[in-house]
């Protein structure tokens, strides 16, 4: 016996299809990665925003009552101006007189501008310590703040008790406030006020090891003498009244610029800097503040002993710190609590005070190298988000409002369908008895085309039946002439596509309606005389049937049973009534043979074929009507992947057929409806709506895991509620089994999700300029006569 071996040094050369079927493959793994990268985005963006405003990631814990055991009470009983110089805490006062005016929680758009103005027309500096995420959102009120001549410091970047924190976190709020400083206005800063804190007697435990581990950063941690309360909003009178100090004391004093509503704030601060000056005292920043109290302490530790010239030195010092506390100049005044010259916390660049060398803004530090420019994209980042998730709030929000009245607008056109053409006395005319011919295309359907074929025997309206064979490899065309069925006629073709397929059947059908349904359907007995009673109408041109799910008793069988009850057959009532339907099922429709040919016949221009000359047929003037009593059982896809492949055919096909037919949204009198009316819904409703349908998914999670669980959740069942009201009353007039609808809440957290990427994933595919090649599901032949399937 001889045998064949293949030489192995030749390769047999990939043929067309193949190389196709290849490059398809190669095209479309960048545009779901491309979707899943877009979806990661907004996501993304989300979590941003909710971070800045402290849904994602606060704490809003804050510690009171702890002991301060471990607190040197020279901290405590010292000044409210801390810093650490070679492991010790140094703490300093405001000298007599003096006034350190400071701002917490800052920018606000609508507060900060206008203290800022008081500032201004009382040439009085102030001290501000920012949220960094306030920062991060209003970065041109910061760049005007510092520009003005005031101080900032760091009031964290979400405005958490630190004392809670882990050292990561700590880490993290600080950093991430000095990016956005820098983003903003192009510095950084020594100073720092730890949110909720107040006096220096009020340091504890918890926050005591904070405070040291930011001294030996470079930080100086700034607390207050005397707080105005405005944050109570008792009054301008008392809010005046409690941010005097007494005694004619210097005092670091506390208002706020942001964190609520601020109107007694802003009218009492002009009233306040005036009473103060005409006490005889001066306003500073806490740098200029730092600045006294060093040379103050200086000149007091002169040795009694000194010569006059060096007295003489000492008493110029003290003066020049002076002049440079009211804005004047002092060489040195960049040296950084800590011993180290220049260097600022983040380890910026040359230290400087302030702009143009301000010492009044001496804690400030000119931003740098990879600093600057994280910072700047930071605040871009936040830019987009700022704009981006209101955006999208506002559209989704139109978006369920649209929804929730589509499903209104169902349920009263489904029910007038109904209670319409199931009257007694409705008739479409005259019966309609003569014979059609139902065209059968299939391409390797040996496992269903037997079925199929026996249940057209069963038909109780006389037909012919076309079975074209589309260059089937699996003996289809044997299987289907070995029934030897009379009236079948079985004709062959090369491969060609279904389109050909469907058009060489219409070329031979003997008579003048024809029936097209797929080689994986089953008729009922009834089905073929209840689709062609409509062409009584004259009207008529085109009957779209009611298909149903034969294998419905998977998870996937059942998930596409509720969509086809629901979504498919109370849809075409609804177009129906509308004047508008936009496709004929392939599973199960019946044209005039005439109408047909007049529209060039199936087209090969998309892959959804049915919806390509349903519109088609639209633009010529002819009626498409939905006839629910002629049933036809169609094998649904069995796995994932087979599911995927099927919608993404359909999503796809359907926009080109809609961009092939966009200009019937000019087309002018009946033939125009389907631009006015039908175009218009299909394109809201079964394109842009499901693209945006996962961003509310995703904001319902999001609200779910970081705002209220509480409320998130039930509007979502509220919506569900919805959908179930809608899909009962459609599994009624479709006369279904509600057990299935069991099957629902699970649809919508599996199986709507991936009908969503599908869309968007055929979104992406048109908008990049994609191809498809005709995909050919498996099937298993399960799907036999009805009896019994419900």
């Amino acid at each position: 016996m001889a045998t064949t071996t293949p030489s192995r040094g030749r390769r047999r050369a990939p043929s067309r299809m193949t190389r196709a079927a290849g490059k398809a493959a190669a095209l479309q793994k960048p545009r779901v990665i491309l979707a899943l990268l877009l979806l990661l985005a907004l996501t993304s963006v989300m979590l941003l925003d909710g971070y800045l405003r402290s849904e994602v990631g606060g704490d809003e814990r804050v510690r009171s009552d702890a002991s301060s055991s471990e607190v040197p009470d020279s901290v405590i009983d010292g000044g409210p101006i801390l810093s650490f110089r070679n492991g010790e805490a140094l703490s300093r006062s405001v000298p007599e007189k003096t006034i350190a005016l400071t701002f917490d929680d800052g920018p606000n758009p609508t507060w900060t501008p206008q203290i800022l103005k008081i500032l201004e027309e009382n040439d009085v500096p102030g001290t501000f310590f920012l949220v960094g995420s306030m920062v991060s959102r209003y970065p041109s009120i910061v760049n005007d703040l510092v520009d003005q001549g005031n101080e900032v410091g760091i009031h964290t970047f979400t405005h958490v008790d630190l004392s809670y924190q882990s050292s990561a976190r700590i880490e993290r709020e600080m950093d991430q406030t000095q990016l956005a400083l820098a983003g903003a206005a192009g510095i950084t800063t020594t100073l720092f006020r730890a949110p909720y804190s107040s006096e220096t007697d009020a340091i504890d435990n918890y926050s005591w090891p904070v405070y040291k581990k930011l001294g030996a950063e470079g930080y100086t941690s700034v607390f207050v003498d005397t707080d105005s309360d405005d944050w109570k909003r008792p009054g301008v009178s008392k809010i005046i009244k409690w941010a005097t100090p007494s005694k004619n004391k210097g005092a670091s004093v506390l208002f706020h610029d942001a964190g609520g509503e601020r109107s007694q704030t802003v009218k009492a601060l002009g009233t306040y800097i005036k009473k103060m000056k005409a006490k005889g005292y001066t306003f500073t920043t806490i740098s200029g503040a730092t600045q006294l109290a060093d040379a103050a302490e200086q000149q007091s530790g002169t040795d009694d002993d000194a010569t006059s010239d060096a007295t003489s030195d000492d008493t110029g010092a003290a003066a020049g710190a002076n002049q440079q506390a009211n804005g004047g100049q002092q060489p040195g005044a960049g040296e950084v609590p800590g011993g180290q010259q220049g260097q600022g916390p983040e380890g910026q660049g040359q230290g400087r005070q302030g702009q143009g060398g301000n010492a009044l803004q001496a804690a400030h530090r000119t931003a740098t190298g990879t600093t600057l420019y994280e910072g700047k994209a930071l605040v871009a980042a936040v830019a987009v988000a700022e704009w981006t998730v209101p955006g999208l709030a506002t559209g989704l929000a139109i978006v369920g409002v649209a929804v929730m009245g589509r499903f209104g607008m169902m349920l009263v056109l489904a029910r007038r369908h109904y209670r319409k053409r199931n009257r007694r006395r409705f008739s479409w005319g005259e019966p309609v008895t003569r014979p059609v011919s139902v065209i059968v295309p299939a391409y390797n359907e040996k496992e269903c085309i037997a079925n199929t074929l026996r249940s057209l025997a069963q038909s109780t309206h006389p037909i012919e039946i076309i079975v074209v064979d589309d260059g089937s490899t699996d003996g289809t065309k044997e299987i289907a002439e070995a029934l030897g069925m009379p009236n079948v006629r079985v004709i062959r073709q090369e491969n060609a596509g279904k389109p050909a397929a469907l058009n060489n059947g219409v070329r031979n059908a003997s008579h003048d309606i024809v029936v097209m349904m797929d080689g994986d359907t089953v008729f009922e007995a009834d089905t073929v005389r209840q689709l062609v009673q409509p062409f009584a109408d004259p009207g008529v041109g085109a009957v779209a049937g009611n298909a149903k799910v034969g294998n419905r008793n998977t998870i996937i069988g059942a998930w596409q049973h509720i969509e086809y009850v629901m979504g498919f057959n109370l849809d075409r009532r609804m177009y129906d009534l509308l004047r508008c339907m936009p496709t004929i099922p392939g599973a199960i429709g019946a044209f005039r043979r005439e109408a047909v040919l007049a529209v060039g016949g199936m087209s090969e221009d998309t892959l959804a074929e049915d919806t390509d000359i349903t519109i088609a047929m639209h633009r010529e003037g002819w009626r498409v009507v939905y006839q629910e009593h002629a049933k036809a059982w169609t094998e649904a896809p069995g796995s994932l992947k087979q599911l995927w492949s099927q919608r993404y055919r359909w999503s796809y096909g359907t926009m080109q057929a809609l961009w092939k037919h966009r200009k019937s949204l000019t087309d002018k009198g009946p033939s125009g409806r389907f631009g006015r009316v039908g175009m218009p819904l299909v394109v809201i409703f079964q394109i842009v709506t499901p693209v945006f349908a996962p961003l509310i998914d995703v904001f319902t999670v999001y609200s779910m895991i970081f705002i209220d669980f509480k409320a998130s959740l039930l509007a979502w069942l509220a919506v569900l509620a919805v959908q179930l009201v809608c899909a009962a009353y459609a599994f009624r007039l479709d006369r279904e089994k509600y057990r299935y609808l069991l099957m629902m809440p699970l649809q919508q957290l599996a199986y709507r999700q991936m009908m969503y990427l599908v869309l968007i994933h055929s979104c992406i595919t048109a908008l990049t300029g994609g191809r498809l090649r005709w995909q050919k599901l498996k099937r298993t032949g399960e799907v036999g006569t009805p009896a019994g399937v419900g």
